[in-house]
């Protein structure tokens, strides 16, 4: 039984395959149209996952889209009656693209498939259509290596609902209870991105990664805690939140919040993009992501209460804040927690087709796999030598081949540890909004230097954003306080006490800058303001080139731990072929780019003739 998952039209369209229930391949669409969270019908995401698959679109059983577009439009409807006469301007914009095309979704995906090769009149394939919720509760339970557990998913807003509590058994999930629109977790920390100057639906990591610059013992960290719990929300016991719509405008208006509202709450200015971040912002961002560990940990205890279960199993966007992840594992609520790599809409694709498979065709779940089947999520398309060979030719590139992969690990390593900044492009390209070390740029952690190169003259992104480590799996003890498995980086926990430098006694009052600089440990340019870092371990059996050239880097230095961040400036996707990852090379201060066995230096490069700017190309995140 092969069944194709789509999701599209809001934001990180996708498509996903799976063959009797196991994932064959998946990727977002963003990656072959290069437009970062592409929201478009995933053409390019579907012909890849049927190539993959070996099929043609005739041979599916049943392709299933990963909500119900008519619920959602009956939420839209009854919320701006509800807010009446609120809300004109947005109906009117909203309005249009509903009835020329989100009402008839059916017809559009008929029309976007036969584009493809699909004949109807061959064979009509059956489309399906289940709930938002029910698609990311799938995405996170039939990976995971789970007879039984809770699910939690947290999101902005599905149709109606922005957060479930779900039983999985067998092959069945049960919703047991839902958090309903417009009150939402999901949409309240995006409310605190776009007052704090980033882009709703892609900067809330930057949020996440700001909130450690707050001064934990700083008086307005408190305050603005108390003024959130008092004045927007309310924070159930269930973990359930009731925000008080006279402060924000997402329910029928074209912005996030009442900045007037709010700039009268907290008092000061919303902060507008590329404007300087103050003190003030980083105790707000701190106070935020305070109250939403707070939630999800509330929510979690709710989802035992309910369920019973030893386990549990997330997903929905909330589920990539990874440091509120890290204190709910530290909570020690569940024996354990999977989170579905590709948590956001992406990963929406996989589970509606997990969902018809197990639930519509009522096919048994078999776990045959020990961690997870999501093969490392590595799930995306890979490359040949002739790609690389044919990119090479095309730039008239000059590389070194080596017919031996460990003697490349070797001088990847050696070039590490001298401190250059390597492009690294192996494999099937990751699956989900991390680089995993299929598309990855890497560098040297102990370089105190490493972090600023990296942000400043690589990603060209703010230099306040941090750095995760890979490390192998067996030797994440060593350095974290953490000694259990971490292959999606989806967990923050602290660097080892042991590798820890001293702070000053005033470090908590210094500005951002001085802050960032300041050395903390002997692994500098992956531990974060607060000592933490988010983890990614390596494994041989998902990755074994990754893993080699790691262990290469601890047989030279006697560390097992390597920086790694997406190959990707600001604004761009995460490259996909040896030609994106060839351009990004060449349009950045990178030192060296590893494709498959071949190596390029920059300093034998022809000159880039190409004098496109990237900062034009892509919209800045």
């Amino acid at each position: 039984m092969k069944i194709l998952g789509i999701s599209a039209f809001y934001h990180d369209s996708a498509a996903a395959l799976i063959d009797n229930g196991e994932i064959v391949a998946a990727a977002q669409e963003e990656r072959f149209t290069r437009k970062k969270h592409d929201p478009g019908f995933p053409s390019n995401a579907v012909a890849f996952c049927l190539e993959y698959g070996g099929l043609s679109i005739n041979e599916l059983d049943a392709i299933v889209f990963y909500d119900k577009p008519l619920l959602k439009f009956e939420r839209l409807l009854e919320t701006y009656y509800a807010f009446a006469p609120k809300g004109v301007r947005s109906f009117l914009t909203a309005m249009p693209v509903w009835i020329k095309e989100k009402m008839f979704l059916k017809r559009l995906i008929n029309e976007e498939l036969e584009k493809l090769g699909y004949d109807k009149k061959k064979k009509k394939v059956k489309m399906l259509f289940p709930e938002h919720h029910l698609s990311h509760a799938a995405s996170a339970y039939y990976p995971s290596p789970y007879e039984k557990s809770a699910i939690l998913t947290i999101d902005g807003v599905g149709e109606w609902a922005t957060a479930s509590i779900c039983l999985g058994e067998g092959k069945d999930i049960s919703i047991l209870k839902e958090l309903r629109f417009p009150h939402s977790l999901g949409l309240l920390y995006s409310a605190f991105t776009y007052f704090l100057g980033f882009r709703v639906n892609s900067g809330e990591y930057k949020l996440m990664g700001l909130a450690p610059y707050g001064n934990p013992s700083s008086p307005d960290v408190k305050r603005y805690e108390e003024i959130i719990l008092k004045e927007l929300i309310d924070l159930k016991e269930d973990g359930s939140v009731w925000l008080d719509q006279e402060y924000f405008d997402y329910a029928t208006g074209l912005k996030m919040v009442n900045e007037h509202k709010w700039e009268a709450l907290f008092g000061f200015k919303t902060r507008r993009p590329e404007d300087a971040l103050e003190a003030v912002h980083c105790n707000l961002g701190l106070a935020i992501q305070n109250i939403t560990e707070e939630a999800v940990v509330r929510m979690a205890k709710e989802a035992k209460r309910l369920t019973g279960a030893d386990y549990l199993c997330m997903a929905g966007g909330v589920a990539l804040n990874c440091v509120s992840n890290g204190k709910l594992q530290k909570a020690n609520i569940f024996k354990d927690i999977f989170i579905q790599p590709a948590a956001g809409d992406a990963g929406g694709a996989l589970g509606a087709a997990q969902a018809a498979y197990h639930i519509y065709f009522g096919q048994e779940r078999k776990i045959t796999w020990k961690a997870d089947a999501m093969r490392g999520s590595y799930l995306g398309p890979t490359f040949s030598d002739l790609d690389v060979a044919l990119t090479a030719k095309k730039y008239k590139a000059h590389y070194t081949y080596y017919e031996n992969f460990k003697d490349l690990t070797l001088e990847a390593a050696r070039l590490l540890s001298e401190g250059n900044v390597v492009g690294w492009v192996q494999g099937r390209m990751e699956f989900g909004p991390r680089a995993l070390g299929g598309r990855s740029i890497l560098g040297d952690p102990r370089n105190a230097e490493m972090q600023k190169k990296l942000n400043l003259k690589i990603k060209y992104r703010e230099s306040f954003r941090p750095f995760a480590p890979s490390v192998l799996a067996e030797d994440c003890h060593d350095y974290f306080d953490y000694d259990g498995i971490s292959p999606y980086m989806l967990l923050v926990h602290p660097v080892a006490e042991s590798r820890r430098k001293p702070v000053p006694a005033n470090y908590g009052s210094l500005d951002l800058r001085e802050k960032l600089y300041f050395e903390r440990s002997d692994l500098p340019s992956i531990t974060h303001i607060d000592y933490s870092a988010r983890i990614q371990t390596v494994h041989k059996e998902t990755n074994p080139r990754y893993y080699d050239l790691i262990d290469a880097f601890k047989a030279l230095t006697g560390y097992a731990v390597i920086v790694n961040t997406s190959f990707n400036v600001r604004g761009e996707p995460i490259v996909c072929t040896p030609n994106d990852a060839y351009r990004c090379f060449m349009r950045t201060e990178m030192d060296y780019l590893v494709v498959g066995n071949y190596i390029f230096d920059k300093k034998q490069q022809p000159e880039w003739l190409e004098k496109d700017n990237w900062k034009e190309e892509f919209v800045l995140d």
